[in-house]
């Protein structure tokens, strides 16, 4: 059985408590160490080497988005699930553009706490595509116009076959589901997948999906 292992990122002690209680009743998930701020949470993935982060966004030294952006520029990054209060939040889509594999509200049931875990673990995405264009709609801005030119041009840099790649991501598509609409096999897919992340220099398949649309923007 392989083991996930689980940093929690809170300056909560009781919600940093209640996640290692939900955690440690899974036989294949491990909680391997804790921090209380975003400016302590690179250390502690150095010393613990988790696969999984459970961030805060809100905490007092350094939040949650320059503590995924920090996380996610090291050597191997690990990936992140940020914990929220509100799912239509700009803090939300920051962390995800900062490279989140995707978010988790605070009341989510133990069962899908999970179970995102063990997704994001497997390189997946806990993003559904409507939620993401929720997120944008909401906070469409004056930056819009250029985040479309340069996402389009970005997409430019990919073959035929990446492209299709990118857009089954973007469409909310797993490896598995990329797969058969593609014809290919899943290690094929992690392969283009890997490469569209050198491509498009992004860290996570949410990044994907938010420069796939972002590039289909008017």
């Amino acid at each position: 059985m392989v083991t996930v292992k689980v940093l929690l990122v809170d300056d909560d002690p009781l919600v940093r408590a209640g996640l290692r209680m939900i955690l440690s009743s899974a036989e294949d998930v491990q909680v391997v160490g804790e921090a209380d701020d975003g400016v302590r949470a690179a250390a502690a993935v150095r010393e613990h080497r988790p696969d999984v982060v459970l961030m805060d966004i809100r905490m007092a030294e350094m939040d949650g988005i320059t503590a995924t952006a920090e996380l996610r520029r090291l050597d191997p990054p690990p990936q992140v699930i940020v914990l929220t209060t509100f799912q239509a939040d700009e803090q939300v889509m920051n962390a995800l553009r900062a490279g989140a594999s995707g978010f988790l509200v605070k009341d989510t049931p133990p069962a899908d706490i999970i179970n995102a875990v063990r997704l994001v673990a497997s390189g997946e995405a806990i993003l559904s595509p409507s939620v993401t264009r929720t997120l944008l709609s909401h906070f469409n801005d004056a930056q819009a116009s250029e985040r479309h030119r340069m996402a389009a041009h970005r997409l430019t840099l990919l073959t035929e076959r990446e492209r299709e790649v990118a857009a089954a991501i973007g469409a909310g598509a797993s490896n598995a589901e990329v797969a058969a609409a593609l014809f290919m096999s899943e290690a094929t897919v992690k392969a283009h997948v890997s490469r569209l992340f050198t491509k498009l220099d992004v860290t996570s398949r949410v990044q994907i999906a938010i420069l796939v649309h972002d590039a289909a923007q008017s």
